[in-house]
C-alpha cells in the first residue's frame, strides 16, 4: 500500500463502524494496516477516488490513535475507541441490543441505558469526525445499524451536506421496533439524512409508517417520501449484491478448478457435496440445516455415500458467552451426526470453524452440488450470491430461506422457511435428487439475476437517487 496526504475538504464521504483497512498490533509492539476484505469498499472505491473521496471508520483496535492518512489514493480518517466503548457501544448496544432486535428478536435484546449512552457519545463522535472532514456541500453516506443517529447529528452540525444513510441489515416490523426504549431517537436520528435506504420494500414500508407515528413525519403525494422537519426524505428499497463479475472470473481459473476436483477427491468422490458456508451467528440457522440432513439420513432417504456435508463456520464475537454456547451445540450436533452415520475415514459431515481464502471458497463453491442457506432472517445474504456467481458450470443447486433479504430476487432457488424442519428436509432431499437438466435451467436464471445486478449497480443506484454523478 502506497501512503501520502489525506484531503482536507472531501466532496463524498464515507462514513462505517469501520475503515476499509483494519489496525495490526504485533507482539513486538509495531503496528500494520491490512486491507480488509469486503465487497462495500470494491464497491465505492472507483466512486471514491475518482472524486477524491474520504472513509471515516474505527480502525479495528480499541484505544489506538492514529493520525489521518492516505492509502492507495484513499483518505483515511480513523475514530478512536477506547476499550471500555468497542464493549458498550459496538459488543453491546449495536449486537446486544439492535442486532436481535432487527433480526425478528431471534434472540432476545437486552437494553442497557448505559449502552444506549455510550452509543449516543460515539456516534456523536463520528459526526464530528465527518463535519471536520467534508467540504462545504459534500455528500456524505453513512453505512449501518451501528451509526443510525450519525445523520440527525450531522444534520445539526453541517446542514449544508447532502446525506445518505443505507441499512445493511433487515428493518424490523413495529410491533418490535417499539420494543426498543429510545425508538424515537433512532427514528430522528435516520430522519436526518435526505435518503434512507434499506434492502426491500418491507422495510421502507416498516420505517415510512414508524417515522409517522414516532417522529410525526408526514406522508407525501409521493408515496416513497416523507416530510420531517421542513424537510422532504426520500426512501428506497436498494438490494446489496457482490462484484460478481470477479468471482466468476476467480472460479474459471485452473487453480480454482483443480482445487475444486480435489475437494472432491479428498471427500472420498461422494455423488454429492452439500455446503453451508456461515459467519458464526444465531440468524444463520446453522442447526436448522443439521437437524435436516441428520432426518434424511436416519430415514435412510441419503446415506454417506449418497451425500457427504461441509459446514464452514466464520469465527464471530467470540468473546459473546451466547455465541460460545451456540457453537458448543453446533458442534455437540455435528459430532452426534458423525457418532451415528459416519463410517471410518468417511465422516458425514465435515465441520470447519475457520475463515477461508476468497481462492479456497470458491473451490468449495464450484465443488458443492447443493446449497445451504438457511438463515432466521438476514438483510440480504451475500453468500448465496457468491455462489451463485462462481457456478459458471450452470451446476449446482440453492436451497435458500425465504426470510433472506435475498429471496425476493433469486426466485429460482429452492425457497424454504427455515422454521419448518420437514419443508426443509424436503427441499435438501430434493435439490439432491434434481435432475441435471431442471438444476441448469435454474442456475442460469439465478445467474442472469447475480451477473446483471453486481454490487456496482448497486453503488450507482444509491448515489444516483442521493443526487451523486457516479464515475463509470
Amino acid at each position: 500500500m502506497s501512503s501520502g496526504e489525506p484531503v482536507t475538504a472531501a466532496d463524498l464521504v464515507v462514513v462505517a463502524n469501520r475503515l476499509p483497512v483494519d489496525l495490526e498490533r504485533h507482539p513486538d509492539g509495531s503496528t500494520t494496516w491490512k486491507r480488509s476484505p469486503g465487497g462495500l469498499v470494491t464497491a465505492l472505491e472507483p466512486t471514491l477516488r475518482a472524486r477524491e473521496g474520504a472513509w471515516v471508520g474505527w480502525p479495528g483496535v480499541p484505544d489506538a490513535e492514529v493520525e489521518p492518512f492516505a492509502e492507495d489514493g484513499l483518505s483515511l480518517f480513523p475514530v478512536t475507541l477506547t476499550a471500555q466503548e468497542v464493549a458498550d457501544y459496538y459488543e453491546g448496544f449495536s449486537n446486544g441490543t439492535l442486532w436481535p432486535l432487527y433480526h425478528d428478536v431471534v434472540a432476545p435484546p437486552q437494553f442497557h441505558r448505559h449502552w444506549w449512552r455510550a452509543y449516543t457519545a460515539v456516534n456523536q463522535r463520528f459526526a464530528e469526525e465527518v463535519a471536520k472532514v467534508a467540504a462545504h456541500g459534500a455528500t456524505v453516506w453513512v453505512q449501518d445499524y451501528q451509526l443510525q443517529l450519525v445523520p440527525g447529528r450531522l444534520r445539526e452540525l453541517r446542514p449544508d451536506l447532502r446525506i445518505g444513510f443505507f441499512l445493511h441489515i433487515p428493518f424490523p416490523p413495529v410491533e418490535l421496533f417499539r420494543q426498543l426504549p429510545w425508538r424515537t431517537r433512532i427514528m430522528e436520528g435516520l430522519l436526518g439524512a435526505d435518503l434512507v435506504g434499506f434492502h426491500t420494500d418491507g422495510g421502507v414500508r416498516n420505517f415510512h409508517w414508524l417515522a409517522q407515528e414516532l417522529a410525526g413525519a408526514t406522508p407525501d403525494r409521493d408515496p416513497e417520501i416523507v416530510q420531517h422537519g421542513g424537510r422532504r426524505i426520500r426512501l428506497g428499497a436498494f438490494p446489496i449484491s457482490i462484484d460478481s463479475g470477479r468471482l466468476d472470473a476467480l472460479s474459471r481459473t485452473p487453480e480454482v478448478e483443480k482445487r475444486a476436483a480435489e475437494i472432491r477427491e479428498e471427500l472420498g468422490n461422494p455423488k454429492k457435496i452439500i455446503l453451508g458456508v456461515d459467519r458464526l451467528d444465531y440468524t444463520k440457522g446453522i442447526d436448522v440445516r443439521l437437524r435436516a440432513f441428520h432426518e434424511l439420513l436416519a430415514e435412510q432417504r441419503v446415506t454417506v455415500d449418497d451425500a457427504v456435508m461441509i459446514q464452514l463456520a466464520t469465527p464471530s464475537r467470540e468473546r459473546v458467552e451466547h455465541y460460545q454456547q451456540m457453537r458448543n451445540d453446533i458442534e455437540q450436533a455435528v459430532g452426534r451426526i458423525n457418532g451415528e452415520f459416519a463410517r471410518v475415514g468417511h465422516p458425514a459431515v465435515h465441520y470447519l470453524h475457520r475463515s477461508l481464502p476468497r481462492e479456497e471458497l470458491a473451490a468449495f463453491f464450484l465443488a458443492a452440488d447443493v446449497m445451504l442457506v438457511t438463515p432466521l432472517r438476514d438483510g440480504m445474504n451475500l453468500v448465496a450470491k457468491e455462489y451463485i456467481a462462481c457456478r459458471h458450470d450452470d451446476g449446482g443447486c440453492l436451497v435458500l430461506s425465504e426470510f433472506a433479504g435475498a429471496a425476493i430476487e433469486l426466485t429460482s432457488a429452492l425457497l424454504v422457511n427455515p422454521h419448518d424442519t420437514d419443508g426443509v428436509k424436503e427441499a435438501l432431499h430434493a435439490a439432491l435428487t434434481m435432475g441435471p437438466e431442471e438444476g441448469a435451467k435454474r442456475m442460469r436464471t439465478l445467474r442472469r439475476q447475480v451477473m446483471d445486478h453486481d454490487v456496482d449497480r448497486w453503488a450507482a443506484a444509491f448515489l444516483e437517487a442521493l443526487g451523486v454523478k457516479v464515475a463509470q
